[in-house]
């Protein structure tokens, strides 16, 4: 069954959204909600089609685009990519949802790059050919710039064209590297091929595939993001409408993660190896850096923005581990760090339309007035900081445990933010819910219950019974 309607879907999707709401205004949320809605049951569809394993990759469509480079419309999917498209896909739901009462102005351009981002992502993890991937890639993080520098709050543009900027130098790094590759592959076999399949076929001169590997990581660990390269988190995040937040860290990052898998670790396993340490290294100072800042800040988004770039370091210190447990709780960290990441942006959106205001010191006592508010709150403050019943406790530990293996020191630096989470996100918590009453706030609407519960019961369903996932048979570059 192929794959190509599932794309075909959102890019059409996204025009319907940006022109029919010029012939009819507020249809545009409309319009992108049955987008993703069939998406969904498009990819519904084809899960229970699946007659065979898809522990390696598979390939659904491959068609020739451009003929004069041998580039091929080539599209595969294994668990992994299954697993993040379906997290894609569920928030995309969450973003336009968290949209419907916060934007009003331009709304049928907004869905048009909302579903643009998403479908681009969706396209990142299916692409098989490097520089159709690269294409998406590229189609992925336009419409994000656009969602922060039009509907973004009051330093949009610096954001967004920090945002940009990095994105943009770091994608010219692996596009150095996808056109030597290309070349290479040429000057062994007698003709260009950009096919992930036949790039981990080649024979890799360890002379250059490690300069060639180090062009792909840096751009992905720009996106993860890691230090020293993760500056333009903090801001985006902060200046970004809420939905550009949930898809920041909810998917883009994903993306990174995604690319260290697929390009760094399967194309060039032996140069990775040997860059093992350097990364194992950046991913520990990342964990720690990030629950540090987190705990500094008084900006709700920019909180939760530093302590992705903590839990985002814990994946790639599992990834370059290089074993199977570590690579377990890497997939897991990811799915769990969306979900989590994604409702606590949801959260901070949901209290500046009501104060609006982000700062901490002028939030507090609003459980009086907004209890079931206060109390998934909580629980969402409880799962993102590890604790045991969610499932970011479940990918920590595997994490931990793996890279512990390999790296004690390395796993015991990092576990020491564990601590630091709990401090930083008790403190989120209290300075929010506990102590004098600074507002009286509406509770959830059924709206905002919509969008919080999901993501919620997936994060205990996912902490109770991790063997959904595991059961997968993960199995990457190990």
């Amino acid at each position: 069954m192929t794959m190509l309607p599932l794309l075909l879907i959102m890019f059409v999707g996204a025009m319907a959204a940006w022109q029919g709401d010029r012939t009819k205004k507020g249809s545009a949320p409309w319009i992108a909600f049955f987008t993703l809605l069939g998406a969904a049951i498009y990819l519904l569809v084809f899960c229970l089609s699946i007659d065979n394993s898809l522990t390696r990759l598979v390939v659904t469509d491959k068609h020739m685009w451009i003929s004069s480079l041998n580039i091929f419309f080539l599209l595969a999917v294994d668990y992994l990519s299954l697993t993040l498209i379906a997290l894609t896909l569920l928030l995309g739901f969450i973003a336009v949802l968290i949209s419907w009462r916060e934007i009003n102005e331009n709304l049928g351009f907004y869905y048009f790059n909302l579903l643009l981002a998403v479908a681009g992502t969706v396209g990142v993890f299916l692409a098989t050919d490097v520089f159709l991937f690269f294409f998406f890639w590229e189609v992925m993080l336009l419409p994000i710039t656009a969602l922060i520098a039009i509907w973004g709050h009051e330093n949009r543009r610096f954001a967004a064209i920090k945002f940009f900027i990095f994105t943009q130098l770091s994608s010219l790094c692996m596009l150095v590297a996808i056109v030597t590759m290309a070349i290479l592959y040429k000057n062994q076999v007698g003709h260009l091929s950009w096919s992930w399949f036949d790039w981990q076929q080649m024979a890799k001169p360890n002379a250059w595939m490690f300069y060639i590997m180090l062009g792909f990581f840096i751009a992905f660990a720009v996106k993860l993001p890691s230090v020293p390269v993760h500056s333009w988190l903090p801001d985006a995040h902060t200046q970004a409408p809420t939905a550009g937040s949930v898809l920041l860290a909810g998917i883009l990052l994903k993306t990174g993660a995604y690319g260290l898998i697929r390009f760094v670790i399967q194309l060039f396993p032996d140069a990775a190896k040997s860059f093992a340490y350097v990364a194992m290294t950046l991913g520990a100072i990342s964990v720690l850096y990030g629950a540090k800042l987190a705990f500094a800040q008084q900006d709700f988004k920019r909180l939760v923005a530093y302590s992705s770039i903590s839990h985002m370091g814990f994946v790639m210190m599992a990834i370059f581990a290089f074993n199977v447990n570590a690579y377990q709780g890497a997939i897991i960290t990811m799915i769990a760090h969306g979900l989590s990441s994604a409702a606590l942006f949801c959260l901070a959106g949901m209290i500046y339309q009501r104060i609006h205001s982000r700062q901490l010191n002028n939030m507090g006592g609003f459980w009086q007035s907004a209890p079931f508010f206060a109390g998934l709150s909580l629980m969402l403050v409880a799962a993102a900081t590890g604790l045991p019943g969610f499932a970011n406790f479940i990918g920590e530990f595997y994490s931990l445990v793996g890279v512990f293996s390999k790296y004690p020191i390395h796993a015991t630096a990092a576990a020491m933010a564990i601590i630091g989470s709990a401090v930083y996100g008790i403190r989120l918590f209290q300075s929010t819910f506990h102590g004098p009453s600074t507002h009286v706030i509406s509770d959830l609407t059924v709206r905002e219950w919509l969008i919080l519960l999901p993501l919620i019961l997936l994060l205990v369903v996912l902490g109770l019974w991790p063997n959904i996932l595991l059961n997968l048979g993960f199995v990457g570059g190990v």
